[in-house]
């Protein structure tokens, strides 16, 4: 231990804030929070201090100590749980996770609330429901929305004077307020109705149905009575299976952690109104020493630090010794009151054993797929003779239609896990038609050449891959190999992966080799080179789509003379599509604030 360490630990400040602890090489390989600072640094370095193997080798490792004071513990913890996400130190738990989570958005107080998904929670009036993870959850309940609920899918500005109704009306899945078919007080009772689903208060929802159903029916009214019945046959199916507890006022977050061997396992179950909506998880493989209470209250911290809205309830398997503190943290977040607690029995205790359920079962599927993606590591080592197996692949693809707006792909697979952080997307710039070997010459070389092309550079820094995977033959392999030749590249091991032309069998081709080795169908390995192969065709293949969109849409309003790039932007916001913008009446682009001039050249290029 230095003098100069010696003082700093002779010198802490006895008020609450975080210490940082670094290594001889001085990078943050520790940080804590305390509510007295000097007490809980000089713990760590006390003789008579028991401490774990863990925290042994910590402190055997600290060369140097930063500290910040805060104004309270509760600063503390925030300040703390932001610089573990930034700088995700050796020694802390971490979840390895950058997402935010969607949401589901209703503005009640606009006067035809539409519903939209977005990434952030803001006190801006509207209601927000979530968070939806995974994915598919939140696409499965907006799908039933769509299907049973008739609100207004568009972005057009209703204000029920347009001359006519759009598809969505004609399959009865919108009535159409945009004609004045529909009153807004008629809206809102839709609107009633899809708070209902979303808020779990079924029975309410589900009797209205009924009463409104056999209304129609004793009106002879039969076809509304069979659209409610089919209505009330689609809420009933999707809230058996979302169903979990009996707790109809439930709006709980669930924690549950499961253990093997080394490896963690951490699910949040997200309970909202007793339905369960989405869960998370997060795996540890070599988290033997870290204790459940660390690891809990690291996933706490870093989660809701992140991703907004904590719920009315926190449940968790283990007590935690600041539970108190983190309350009153999730408490001031949410903008009331969260209750922090780990039951010992009852309905809520039944709930963290099916979160430990979830855990197990991840846990376990984590261990398979480590053991699968290591088996296909030592494969690829012995195929390709390399010194170690590939820690780190990148995955190029080529999309365009007949050469026109043509792009390319890069997906990162790294230590058993897409790395969507490091996908990168090309616009070709030096390519003229649909030529795939120029294009991958083209991407290969500004990947591995830096933004100028100079050599032995990267672009922004990305770390170098273990291997480089091509979607392709030797065409493209041969394209590839001349790129990284022209940045002196070309030590980068690289394969090209292809179906030949009726064949069903994957082909990996090599540089210098002529015949492709063909790749046994259950192997490890094909497996993994599928994976990749088939992300960076989807990435590749979204951002043609994205782009060819842009250019279908654009190219209209381009030739209209008197609308810019402001104003069609301006136009495609408020009238939704070109099929409307067609379809509106003079008064109505006038009001937009086109002069009729402009109208009559729009009328003869759109053909309306």
């Amino acid at each position: 231990m230095t003098t100069d360490f010696q003082s700093k630990l002779a010198h802490l400040p006895d008020q609450p804030g975080v210490y940082l602890f670094k290594n001889e090489q001085r990078d943050i390989i520790y940080i804590g929070k305390a509510a007295v600072l000097a007490d809980r640094v000089r713990s760590y370095f006390q003789k008579s201090a028991d401490h774990s193997p863990k925290t042994s080798l910590l402190v055997s490792q600290v060369a140097d100590l930063e500290t910040m004071v805060t104004r309270s513990e509760l600063e503390a913890l925030i300040l703390e749980s932001n610089l573990v996400k930034r700088h995700k130190p050796r020694f802390n738990v971490v979840l390895r996770d950058d997402k935010q989570y969607p949401y589901v958005r209703l503005p009640i107080k606009d006067d035809f609330p539409r519903l939209s998904i977005v990434r952030r929670v803001q006190k801006d009036g509207a209601l927000y429901y979530g968070p939806y993870t995974p994915a598919n959850a939140l696409r499965e309940t907006l799908k039933v929305i769509k299907h049973v609920f008739p609100l207004a899918t568009c972005t057009i500005d209703i204000d029920g004077t347009a001359d006519r109704a759009c598809i969505e009306f004609e399959i009865k899945r919108c009535m159409a307020p945009c004609t004045g078919n529909q009153s807004k007080t008629e809206y809102h009772q839709i609107v009633k109705q899809v708070r209902q689903f979303l808020e779990g208060r079924d029975h309410e929802l589900l009797d209205d149905l009924r009463a409104r159903m056999e209304a129609a029916a004793d009106r002879e009214e039969f076809e509304e009575a069979a659209r409610l019945r089919d209505r009330l046959f689609k809420i009933e199916r999707m809230l058996e299976k979302q169903r979990i507890t009996q707790t109809s006022a439930a709006d709980q977050d669930v924690i549950g952690l499961s253990r093997q061997g080394a490896a963690v396992d951490l699910q949040i179950l997200f309970v909202r109104s007793g339905l369960l909506i989405g869960r998370k998880d997060f795996f540890w493989p070599q988290s033997a020493e870290a204790s459940d209470e660390e690891l809990v209250r690291s996933a706490i911290e870093q989660f809701y630090n992140k991703d907004g809205q904590p719920p009315r309830e926190l449940l968790i398997p283990t007590d935690l010794e600041d539970a108190v503190l983190i309350q009153q943290w999730l408490s001031e977040k949410r903008g009331e009151s969260v209750r922090v607690c780990s039951p010992e029995r009852g309905t809520k205790h039944q709930l963290v054993l099916l979160a430990e359920e979830n855990a197990a079962s991840a846990v376990a599927n984590h261990l398979r797929d480590e053991e699968r993606d290591r088996q296909a590591g030592e494969e690829l080592k012995r195929m390709l003779r390399l010194d170690q197996p590939p820690r780190r692949i990148e995955g190029f693809d080529i999309s365009n239609t007949m050469g026109n707006q043509s792009v390319a792909s890069m997906v990162v697979w790294e230590d058993g896990q897409m790395k969507n952080a490091d996908y990168r997307r090309f616009k070709i710039q030096t390519v003229v038609g649909a030529n795939d070997f120029a294009s991958m010459k083209e991407v290969v070389t500004r990947r591995y050449g830096g933004a100028d092309g100079e050599p032995g550079r990267t672009m922004e820094n990305l770390a170098q891959p273990d291997l480089i995977l091509i979607d392709g033959g030797l065409g493209q392999l041969a394209a590839a190999l001349e790129g990284l030749k022209a940045v002196g590249q070309q030590g980068v091991p690289i394969l090209g992966l292809a179906k030949a032309r009726g064949d069903k069998e994957e082909r990996v081709f090599l540089a210098g080799r002529k015949n492709p080795i063909a790749l046994k169908p259950q192997s490890p390995s094909t497996h993994l080179l599928q994976r990749i192969r088939d992300e960076a065709h989807r990435f590749a293949i979204t951002f043609h789509r994205k782009l060819r969109g842009k250019a279908l849409v654009g190219s209209k309003l381009d030739q209209v003379i008197g609308i810019g790039e402001l104003r069609r932007d301006r136009l495609l916001k408020r009238f939704g599509s070109l099929e409307q913008l067609a379809s509106a009446s003079d008064e109505a682009l006038r009001e937009a604030g086109l002069n009729m001039e402009t109208v009559v050249n729009l009328r003869k290029v759109l053909g309306s």
